[in-house]
């Protein structure tokens, strides 16, 4: 085990610093819609209607093949030109997703990630035929597009170190207080931090997305609303295989459906996105 060696001083100067840089980290970029009163009160009732509705057929692999190529491209276009709009004040910034099927992927799923410098989302095949609507594919890809645009890998990777800083170094405050320095402490700290910087804020994060991606859906053609009824549904948070599944990884919530409902709301009443304070 590597023991830390910290002044209380330079400790006291790590629980600052971790938490101005989990402060900084943890919000969201856009403001969230007031989606409460008459919004919360119709997406109750879609959200207990999609959970009662019979489970669609599932399209064959040729119908969902189908249906991807109809829809990716023009969310890929639309979530584009929303995204150079939106990061103009960003020189750099890379806008340019490679959009595809994770044909590797046998959950029903969904995700976007980096490889290296280039942004990627990927949808997996099952999660395609399972689909009732163009619509419902059409907002999977565009919330997965909110996440680029709202730079939520980036304030994750954040607020994993800012985690790991600020509990570790309250660790070490701790027991040096105590007389009785403890740099197992102090590592332990560091690992829990990181775990729980790596989940904090994360439903904000997701609104964030449904935001967003309800603007690129509606922008492309699509009905951001019925879409969302594919994030409403019972499912297991895991696959029969064991891996997660989309309802693992985007937890299904009746707040999600109201932000959906409130962002079309500010889009019919030609409302812009607004900056967070």
């Amino acid at each position: 085990m590597t023991i830390l060696r910290f002044s209380r001083v330079a400790m006291r100067s790590l629980v600052v610093g971790g938490a101005l840089l989990l402060a900084s980290a943890c919000g969201t970029t856009y403001q969230l819609p007031d989606s409460s009163g008459a919004h919360a009160d119709q997406a109750r009732a879609m959200f207990a209607a999609a959970r009662n509705a019979p489970r669609p057929a599932a399209l064959s692999a040729a119908a969902a093949e189908a249906r991807f190529a109809r829809v990716a491209p023009r969310i890929a276009r639309t979530g584009r030109s929303t995204c150079q709009q939106l990061t103009a004040d960003r020189p750099g910034f890379n806008c340019d997703v490679d959009i595809a099927i994770d044909r590797d992927m046998k959950e029903r799923n969904a995700y976007f990630t980096y490889q290296g410098k280039q942004p990627l989302i990927r949808i997996s095949l099952p999660l395609i035929r399972d689909t009732a609507s163009d619509d419902e594919v059409a907002f999977v890809l565009a919330h997965e597009y909110g996440h680029l645009i709202g730079r939520h890998i980036e304030k994750q990777q954040q607020q994993v170190l800012a985690g790991a800083l600020l509990v570790g170094a309250i660790a070490g405050v701790a027991t040096a207080a105590a007389g009785d320095y403890d740099g197992g402490a102090v590592e332990l700290g560091l690992g829990v931090g990181a775990a729980a910087g790596s989940i904090a804020y994360s439903q904000a994060y997701e609104l964030e997305s449904d935001t967003l991606g309800t603007r690129i859906a509606d922008a492309a053609g699509y009905d951001p609303v019925e879409g969302a009824k594919f994030f409403a549904r019972a499912e297991p948070s895991r696959g029969s295989g064991g891996g997660y599944s989309f309802w693992g990884t985007h937890p299904p919530d009746e707040k999600r459906v109201a932000t959906v409902l409130a962002t079309k709301a500010e889009i019919d009443a030609q409302q812009d996105l607004r900056r967070a304070q």
